[in-house]
């Protein structure tokens, strides 16, 4: 996990750029933005994995079931096990690179991840599929960490926010990538199930088309520097000076500045959480997990995850089934791109209350349609063209409200709003609450709309969505403009 000497997505470079009042915009046409950009977006091919690894089991759940023969519980426990993975994952990865460094940390994680898909797409049984769905994990739960890690230490100041949403960015074009090389192969073999290249079936190929991604996030890593905050805690000052040089600034007053904000600090324990001199979590510990919670409790991955699943729920065929996931894998992009102008300008807390109302009355929508349809005889709903449109409009409304709010704004919040010396702790507790709370919903999800069908489901997420207005209305205060010393 981070420390407060290594934050993870605090943006120690961009105070230090502020204190020595070194430029802290971008032009696009010097060298050294086009630099900061390029190592920026190196980082978040990692984001790009994390949300191809996530998205790409989606156009295969039915697949894996016919061919390991599992029940609603095992699928749904296939799917779910990479979610086991991701919180040990962002749980120890800030550690390790804190005693290995940003960039060969981010190698390991790259190698993780092609081995991850080429062996998930070999997986003969459900067994071997599930343990290497849950290494593939550990990936995607590092990645969760690394690429805002890295990002915030050689981003500036000015434009923190934004520079740490294109992890977010990564995340939604990694989803769309995974949705689309789906859709793609899907149709070329004429069903997930069937035969494709060699003689295996597509689901096999779409999990290995995530090689590519892989290889050239191997390949980028090798290129970019380390982290020079990373160099300077080690004492390699003349490496971080060269690096800050390159950067932009004054390398010499960066490199001074940094060496005085490590004086004191120390490696991050869970003791820092409890309140000196009690036996209580500080209560803006319970803020963060809270926030780590709501932003699953509201079904968001659901959409993600089991898309294919609850469109032919609804009555499409896979085909438009993985073509309805395309539209909303696109709504989901276009989405963050208004969060990435908004954060910054608007500030936190109105995102997320804005997000929270209009998931609620989405849902609630979504809830309402199917509660009032017909059922076939096969069990599934049967919905008029006017309530087929209605729905796919409002889950499309649905992630909008979501990729706008609470998507970036929940991991922005965490990595501003704990105070110094206990950062690096909540953020680990905070991000393996996340994905542990991620993992309850997906593994729960088609017992559950076995038994309550899509009306009940969607209406349980509606409840998350209306819960989560209070709560973020009472216990979120806002970050927006304030030091990380103010905190």
């Amino acid at each position: 996990m981070s420390d407060p000497v290594h934050e993870t997505q605090a943006a120690p470079i961009g105070r230090v750029l502020q204190l020595t009042g070194a430029p802290t915009t971008l032009d696009a046409t010097s060298s050294t933005s086009i630099y900061v950009i390029a190592l920026c977006s190196v980082a978040a091919i990692g984001g790009f994995l994390f949300g191809f690894d996530s998205g790409v089991i989606n156009g295969a759940v039915d697949a894996l079931a016919n061919a390991f023969g599992t029940r609603a519980a095992g699928t749904g426990f296939a799917v779910a096990s990479v979610l086991l993975g991701c919180a040990v994952g962002a749980f120890v990865a800030g550690a390790l690179a804190d005693r290995l460094g940003r960039r060969p940390t981010m190698l390991l994680n790259a190698v993780l991840f092609l081995a991850s898909a080429v062996m998930t797409g070999a997986a003969g049984s459900a067994g071997i599929f599930i343990a290497v769905r849950i290494a593939g994990g550990l990936a995607i739960g590092a990645a969760s960490v690394l690429a805002p890690m890295y990002i915030s230490e050689v981003a500036p100041a000015r434009i923190r926010g934004r520079l740490a949403s294109l992890q977010q960015m990564a995340i939604v074009l990694g989803l769309f990538g995974a949705f689309l090389s789906n859709d793609i192969l899907a149709k070329l073999a004429g069903g997930a199930s069937a035969s494709l290249w060699l003689g295996a079936p597509a689901w096999r190929w779409m999990f290995w088309m995530e090689a590519v991604p892989s290889i050239a996030f191997l390949l980028g890593i090798l290129l970019i520097p380390e982290s020079p905050r990373f160099l300077i805690f080690r004492g390699k000052y003349e490496q971080a000076r060269q690096i800050f040089a390159r950067i932009g600034g004054d390398a010499e007053g960066l490199v001074r500045q940094v060496k005085q904000s490590l004086k004191g600090e120390h490696r991050p324990r869970l003791s820092d959480l409890i309140i000196p001199g009690t036996r209580r979590i500080a209560s803006v510990v319970w803020v963060g997990m809270g926030l780590a919670v709501f932003q699953q409790f509201v079904g968001i991955n659901i959409i993600f995850y089991y898309g294919e699943v609850l469109w032919k729920a609804a009555g499409a065929t896979e085909q438009w089934a993985l073509r309805i996931n395309l539209l909303t894998g696109f709504v989901n992009i276009l989405a963050t791109i208004p969060a990435i102008l908004l954060i910054d300008r608007t500030g936190r807390k109105p995102l997320l209350l804005t997000g929270s109302v209009g998931m609620a009355l989405t849902l609630g929508a979504m809830a309402l349609i199917f509660a009032t349809a017909g059922v076939a005889a096969d069990g599934k709903p049967l919905l008029t063209h006017v309530a087929a449109v209605a729905g796919l409009i409002a889950a499309n409304l649905y992630i909008v409200a979501f990729g706008v709010s609470w998507g970036p704004v929940m991991w922005v919040l965490l990595g501003e709003m704990f105070p110094n010396q206990l950062r690096g702790a909540a953020l680990a507790v905070s991000g393996a609450t996340n994905w542990a709370a991620n993992f309850a919903v997906t593994v729960t999800f088609l017992p559950l709309l076995n038994a309550v069908g899509l009306a009940g489901a969607y209406a349980l997420y509606a409840m998350g969505a209306v819960l989560s207005l209070p709560f973020v209305w009472v216990a979120v205060h806002e970050t927006k403009g304030k030091t990380l010393e103010q905190m």
